[in-house]
Formats: structure tokens, sequence, C-alpha cells
């Protein structure tokens, strides 16, 4: 096994698939492993390349492969799928990385370390609360309205219908409907603790953190999506440029060019929807602000002039992808610049 030079590993919950070649491109391995036999397996071999899906548990398996000396890979199922010949086996995908690591051109997603995972997860349990209060909040609305119980639009407006559930004299709730809907009361509050508690803790972190503080200096940045950010992409030198990155995020229009004519639709909505939905957000409150009077730079108020509200803001998140590459990459706070004379420039 001294021979191998590149392994494509299959990642699985309990049984992987192992493709292992020589130099000259001629299989030397072809077998499956259990889950307690994969380490074991690669601390044997000599240092080679080593190809994985960047799929759940993919970050775990590359950091504990690349403790024994071995380069490790992770390749997004996407850009592999197409080395896959025919039918769909745990053999043909091991196959299928093996090839596709080889590959020149292939991109590669940066190894997350435990500490970058545990950032991102706190977001991910973050978002799971907030589906889960809305959830709670979506339930009390549509049982209450049963009983012609409703209230206005909004989350502030939620703590009137709680009012109803937990007044005993309020003769429009039969008790039976008011015992288990007393159950939903609770639930949101404990939510809306929980989710206070978080934000709190990731404000506190914001404040902490160097890049965090750097990032929040653009207008529509706040400590949330700068968060996220800091935990979502934890290798920023990995793009060659911030239209790259912007790119990466689906903010660019999607390209369908072919005999020397380009032609360029929507946004092509790739890469990370979270990301991606944060800075569209921080761009429209921006926009806002700008609507209502509030100071904007010359290229703003132009693209407010002859673009809808909505492009705009696709637009300005673009700008604002590229502004956090440059921040992430080469350091330094944003400075705001194109204002008109005598018009401030804080934001």
């Amino acid at each position: 096994m001294s021979q191998i030079q590149v392994v494509g590993l299959d990642l699985a919950k309990q049984v992987f698939q192992v493709h292992a070649i020589a130099a000259d491109g001629s299989v030397l391995v072809k077998r499956q492993l259990r889950r307690s036999q994969v380490l074991t397996f690669f601390s044997k071999l000599d240092p080679c390349l080593v190809g994985l899906e960047a799929c759940g548990g993919a970050h775990f398996w590359a950091r504990e492969i690349a403790a024994f000396g071995h380069r490790v890979r992770l390749m997004p199922p996407a850009y592999v799928k197409p080395y896959v010949k025919r039918g769909k086996t745990d053999a043909g995908d091991a196959e299928a990385i093996c090839e596709a690591v080889c590959r020149p051109t292939m991109r590669f997603v940066p190894v997350k370390t435990a500490a970058q995972q545990s950032e991102a997860m706190v977001l991910k349990i973050r978002n799971l609360i907030v589906r889960q209060r809305n959830q709670t909040i979506n339930a009390l609305r549509a049982h209450l309205s049963e009983f012609g119980i409703v209230a206005g639009v909004g989350i502030s407006r939620v703590a009137d219908l709680i009012a109803v559930v937990r007044d005993p004299d309020d003769t429009r709730l039969p008790g039976e409907a008011r015992a288990v809907l007393a159950g939903l009361a609770e639930q949101y509050d404990a939510l809306s603790m929980r989710l206070r508690q978080l934000d709190e803790e990731i404000i506190l972190q914001a404040r902490q953190d160097a890049d965090m503080r750097r990032l929040a200096t653009v207008p529509g940045i706040g400590p949330m999506t700068a968060a996220s950010l800091k935990a979502l992409v934890p290798d920023p030198t990995g793009f060659a440029s911030g239209r790259h990155f912007a790119a990466w995020l689906g903010l660019t229009p999607r390209s369908h060019s072919s005999g020397g004519k380009e032609r360029l639709g929507r946004i092509s909505k790739m890469g990370n929807p979270t990301l991606r939905t944060l800075l569209i957000l921080g761009a429209t409150t921006v926009l806002r602000h700008v609507r209502n009077g509030a100071p904007a730079s010359m290229w703003t108020t132009a693209l407010l002039a002859r673009r809808p509200p909505k492009v705009a803001a696709v637009a300005l998140a673009n700008k604002m992808a590229r502004i956090i590459w440059a921040l992430l990459v080469k350091g330094g706070i944003y400075r705001q610049s194109g204002f008109p004379d005598g018009a401030a420039t804080g934001a």
C-alpha cells in the first residue's frame, strides 16, 4: 500500500467506500470500510492525496485523516457528480471522487476547524429557534382565529394574543382550549428567552472580535451578519477577488452566453443562501433609510434613480460583498466615498 498516491473516500454513517490508485492510474485498493476501520486504514498509508465530498461529517474526517500527514481536499458534491459513470453506487462515487480530486481546475472547500464549526453551529441553532418560534406564533394565531380572536400583523402583537390566553375572565375562549394554548404561550416565552440569550452572546462576540468590528463599519452589516460571515467564510483568501466572492454568494448575474453573444440573466442564487439573504436584507435597510432622507453616496443615489428598489438592493448587496472581501483579505476599516459636497459620510 506504499505505492498509493490518491485515495477517494465516499463518506457514510457506517460503511465507507475506498478507491485508491497509483501514480500511473492503476487501481490498488477498492473496498469497503466500517466506521471503526477508517482511521486505522489511513494510519498505515504513506502520505498521499485524499479526496472527500464536502458533506455531513466531512470536516471532522478531513481533520482526523490530515493528522496522519495526508493532504486532504474537500470538494462540492455537484463538482464530483460529472465524474460518476452510469448508475450511482458507493464504489462508483468513491472512484469519481478519486478522479475529481486529481483535476487541476477542481475547486476545493477549505477544511474548517472545530472552533469554526462551533461558531457556525451557534448560528444554525439560532435559526432553528427562530423557526420554532414562528411555528408557535402561527399556531397561536390559527387556533385563536377559530374563536374570532385575531391580532395585528407583526411579532409585537403576539403579546395581545397571549394576554387573551392567560386571562381566565375572557369568556371568548373555552376552558379546554385555554389549557392547551397556555402551553404554546409558555413555549413562545421559552423560545424568546433563549433567542435573546443567543443574540447577546453573538453581540458580545462581535464586540470582542477584531474582524467582526471591522465588518460592522460597513453600512447594512450588524453583529448577526458579521458573525455569519466570520463563521461561514473560514478562508476568504481562497477567492481571487471580490467579484469571485460575490459570485460564490450568488449575487452576480447568471451567464448564458454563446457564439460571441453575452447574455446575462437574473442573479444565480448559488452559494450560501444565509449570507446572501443577510446581505440583501442589510442593503434593503440602507436603501430604505436613503429614501427617507439619509445621506447617500452619488453611486447609491444614481442607482435608486434608474433601478427598482429590489434590483437596487441586490446591486448594493453585490457591492457590499466585494467590500467585505477586501476588508477580510486586506484589513483596514470601511471608509465611505463618493458623497456630494456637504453630505455626511457616516451611516
